[in-house]
């Protein structure tokens, strides 16, 4: 069966009943039907949270289908729980443009699974819409602002780097005119549209403590300057107020179930190269508040969304994980070692074996942060026993606890033996988590900290509009921001051509956006994608409903 069918033959509990097992009774959640509903703020307590072991999931470089890390943090939650430990599991909600597009939808797959599956994957709650329409409020204002005779900050549309934003994929309107028609319909200039998971907005909802907090961030999005060289943020538009109460409900974290009735939230989904690819600190603060453990997801590699997760959501919010599950899956490594893609299920130990240097990197700079990393192995059908043991060998040589996760097909059982190196990491007084760098230090020191640490470059280069772009953070008084440095996945350098674990490399930071509602800086490497396109066989042309209702095609 695939997931679909799988999900379908699950009896599902009422999510009264998950809520429950919370802790939480029936009238205190916000219920969107049977199987969905918002858990309000007022339930974060973060006294009892600080007692809740945080696991944090990540990857090995990624092949362009993903390792599977969603299914790794779904399958470890069950086996933990089947061990008898109250566990929660956190992860980002699905955008519809991968969902439609090539990857698909992002609730696990086979026995590990969040559920209800087609929610999950298409409209949920409507919290990515409402992060949609906030983003656009302010696009509406800015324009009608430049427009306005009366109430005109004198903006400058030649500075502004706003744009707006729609949950699809969709090439044709990356870069657009808007104000044609004449004096009535506004001042012609050119902008665009990006994903909503690419929006400031969704990076915002993430990173925010509450409502009152949301307000303030989204009060201090830069939007551009005036023709007198003066900064113009949201709250000088007077748009903040308004675009909170568009949030008001997006802000509240949802809660539905695995596939064997454990609790999940879900809640967010910022992109890991543009933004910080976890889900929200308030969905995070949840979770530990309800659970002896809490498993949650960083997106793409370790070098990405996991140390965005160490260096700006928990420098952000306070948190400290116990323990980092780095996933790894044979076909990666595979291809790290050179093998093409359409020959990843064929045994080859040979390419095995020369992929392993892009784990071992991955593995180093997880102790980098002082944290305990466990190699979870998501089995596929096509490994082979001769494949596993190359890669149990190289763990036991780098002294690292390694499970292999047979979660796919046998669920939190196929689990259980990763659950157990992760408990007996967690409960054995790991060391405290450290942060990479300061965030008072200099802004190239920053980056040049992760760019020779992280990614294992010799250099950084800036170009001249970088250059610029680091006086104007410096005049604004933004320096002591984090960086959230926007680079390919596919690589640990910013060159996607470059596998396994490259050396001797050059880093250069083309320009550095400022994400200042967000509270971090956006050093952009390479060619960074953040609306993307359909492919030319897209997923969409395989999904269709019945008569009676039922969907077919989602993966």
């Amino acid at each position: 069966m695939n997931d679909l069918e799988i999900a379908r033959k699950v009896k599902l509990r009422h999510i009264e009943e998950i809520a429950e097992t919370l802790g939480v009774e029936r009238d205190q959640i916000e219920m969107y039907g049977k199987y969905k509903a918002k858990i309000p703020l007022s339930f974060i307590d973060r006294e009892k949270g600080a007692r809740s072991k945080l696991v944090l999931v990540s990857a090995i470089s990624p092949t362009p289908a993903g390792e599977g890390k969603t299914t790794v943090s779904i399958g470890l939650t069950q086996g933990l729980n089947r061990l008898g430990k109250k566990a929660t599991v956190v992860l980002r909600e699905p955008s519809l443009g991968p969902v439609f597009g090539i990857k698909g939808g992002a609730t696990g797959g086979g026995y590990s699974q969040v559920l209800p599956m087609e929610d999950i994957n298409l409209h949920f709650t409507g919290d990515f819409s409402a992060i949609e329409k906030a983003h656009n409020l302010l696009s509406a204002v800015i324009d009608n602002n430049i427009q306005s005779k009366t109430s005109s900050l004198g903006l400058d549309p030649r500075t502004i780097s706003w744009k707006r934003v729609i949950d699809m994929n969709d090439r044709a309107l990356r870069r657009i005119i808007v104000g044609l028609g004449g004096t009535t319909s506004g001042v012609p200039r050119e902008t665009g549209f990006d994903i909503t998971a690419a929006s400031e907005i969704m990076a915002i909802l993430c990173l925010a403590e509450d409502l009152h907090d949301l307000k303030i961030r989204l009060g201090n999005i830069f939007v551009g300057y005036t023709y007198k060289r003066e900064p113009v943020y949201a709250r000088d538009l007077k748009a903040a107020g308004a675009m909170t109460a568009l949030l008001k409900d997006a802000v509240k974290p949802n809660l539905v179930q695995t596939i064997e009735g454990n609790p999940a939230i879900i809640h967010g989904g910022p992109f890991a190269n543009i933004a910080q690819g976890t889900n929200s600190v308030i969905a995070t603060r949840m979770a530990m508040t309800f659970s002896e453990y809490t498993v949650t997801e960083a997106g793409f590699g370790f070098d990405l969304g996991a140390e965005k997760f160490f260096d700006i959501k928990c420098q952000s919010a306070g948190l400290s994980p116990k323990v980092v599950v780095l996933t790894a899956t044979i076909r990666a490594l595979k291809y790290h070692g050179g093998a093409d893609l359409k020959e990843l299920t064929i045994p080859d130990c040979e390419a095995l074996a020369r992929g392993l240097p892009n784990l071992e990197k991955h593995l180093e700079n997880i102790r980098q942060f002082n944290m305990t990393p466990v190699i979870a192995l998501n089995r596929f059908s096509t490994d082979n026993e001769r494949e596993i043991r190359v890669i149990r060998e190289k763990a036991a040589e780098l002294n690292t606890a390694f499970a292999v996760a047979d979660l796919w097909a046998r669920g939190g059982e196929g689990a259980e033996e990763l659950a157990e190196k992760v408990v007996e990491v967690a409960e054995s007084d790991p060391p405290t988590f450290n942060p990479l760098y300061d965030w008072n230090w200099d802004v190239k020191k920053k980056i040049r900290t992760l760019a020779t640490k992280i990614y294992g470059a010799e250099h950084v280069d800036y170009t001249p509009q970088a250059i610029s772009d680091l006086k104007k953070i410096s005049e604004l008084g933004l320096e002591s921001l984090p960086v959230c440095i926007a680079k390919t996945q596919k690589s640990l350098s910013d060159n996607p051509a470059l596998l396994g674990r490259p050396k001797d490399f050059i880093v250069t930071v083309r320009e550095i956006e400022i994400a200042s509602g967000a509270g971090f800086l956006i050093p952009i490497t390479g060619n960074i994608m953040r609306m993307p396109g359909l492919p030319a066989s897209p997923a969409s042309e395989n999904i269709n409903i019945d008569h009676e209702g039922h969907i077919t095609g989602l993966i």
